[in-house]
């Protein structure tokens, strides 16, 4: 369901997601060249042109090659995002429209970084913020939250029970601004996608690799390069491969299944606490859009994300395990399915989060 810009619904009636109207089309002569980041794509988001962008600098993060798995990985370094993580594109942008709607208080569940960057972008704003997480958030993510002056709220249980608690305040008077259903949040982690296309000068990549557990990374550059492709960008989407934690491995399962929709499984322990989603609610886009691309979904084991991790470090890459995970992923593909082209892979948080 189409909604208006200025819609202060978070999710449809009917349970499910929406999408906003306007939304303009990719036009690259719209791309503001004197600006840096994110920003520099203002006029390609579905924002109200009133709204003062609420911004600590996010965006314009570095691609930098190295060699993985006998070739050459570009990585994206969205660990040097403001808050350490890849959801300041999204926050940065869900909370512009947050403050040009009025709104005073927003909550979120969150097993870490969602909720570290909407706190941040919250105070930015002068927003109240309220952050539901689960018990066993690690204490750096948490100690970041409270930095910024937020809520935060500890759940005992399943990841999900953190999801019902922030319903429950929303349905108290705050505003749920969800990293998972909020369109302008997935318009911000759009703008990662015409990064690439302007790094690797005005070209796809061959296959982009990601961790991917609520799903909106994956979702949200399969959207930026189809916007891309509409406007006669570039030829072909991204093969696009999804990687899982095997402890927490719903979208694997059903693409391995050949399945059109997930269903929630019982997760066990992971490092990899940011993939870690028993039931995604986008599930049938991401495994569509996963198709859609010729690309796949793998699970990989604890032993291979930690692996994966200390060699990354090894190269002067420290990052938080969830991130290690895409890297662990590409161990498990065949050199005929990444081809000759350039392969992407995101870095998606940073080390010092889980320390």
């Amino acid at each position: 369901t189409q909604y208006p810009l200025d819609t202060r619904e978070w999710q449809c009636p009917c349970g499910g997601i929406f999408d906003l109207t306007p939304w303009p089309a990719f036009d690259a002569q719209q791309i503001d060249r004197a600006q840096q980041g994110l920003w520099r794509y203002r006029a390609l988001l579905p924002l109200d042109p009133a709204w003062e962008p609420v911004t600590l600098g996010e965006g314009g993060t570095p691609l930098v090659p190295t060699e993985w798995a006998g070739r050459t990985v570009q990585l994206k370094i969205e660990s040097q995002e403001p808050t350490g993580s890849f959801k300041d594109r999204g926050s940065a942008v869900l909370v512009t429209a947050l403050r040009g709607l009025a709104i005073d208080r927003a909550v979120e569940d969150s097993s870490g970084n969602a909720g570290a960057s909407l706190a941040a972008y919250a105070a930015r704003a002068g927003l109240a913020c309220d952050v539901c997480v689960p018990s066993q958030v690690v204490a750096p993510k948490l100690a970041q939250m409270a930095a910024y002056g937020a809520e935060v709220i500890q759940i005992k249980g399943r990841r999900e029970y953190s999801a019902l608690a922030a319903w429950a305040a929303a349905a108290h008077g705050a505003y749920y601004a969800s990293h998972l259903y909020h369109p302008h949040f997935l318009a911000g982690v759009e703008t990662m996608a015409y990064e690439l296309w302007e790094q690797l000068h005005h070209r796809a990549p061959e296959v982009l690799i990601v961790p991917v557990g609520n799903g909106t990374l994956l979702l949200s550059l399969y959207r930026g390069f189809q916007r891309l492709r509409e406007a006669h960008l570039v030829e072909d989407i991204p093969r696009l491969v999804g990687v899982q934690a095997q402890a927490c491995a719903p979208l694997y399962e059903a693409f391995a299944r050949d399945r059109t929709d997930v269903e929630a499984v019982r997760p066990e322990p992971t490092m990899a606490t940011g993939v870690a989603i028993a039931n995604p609610a986008r599930g049938s886009q991401i495994l569509a859009a996963v198709r859609a691309s010729d690309g796949s979904i793998v699970a990989v084991t604890e032993e291979e994300i930690r692996t994966a991790q200390d060699a990354l470090a090894r190269r002067g890459f420290f990052v938080e395990p969830t991130a290690a995970v895409a890297l662990a992923g590409m161990n498990r593909l065949t050199p005929d399915s990444l081809s000759s082209g350039a392969v992407v892979v995101p870095l998606t948080g940073h080390g010092l989060k889980t320390v």
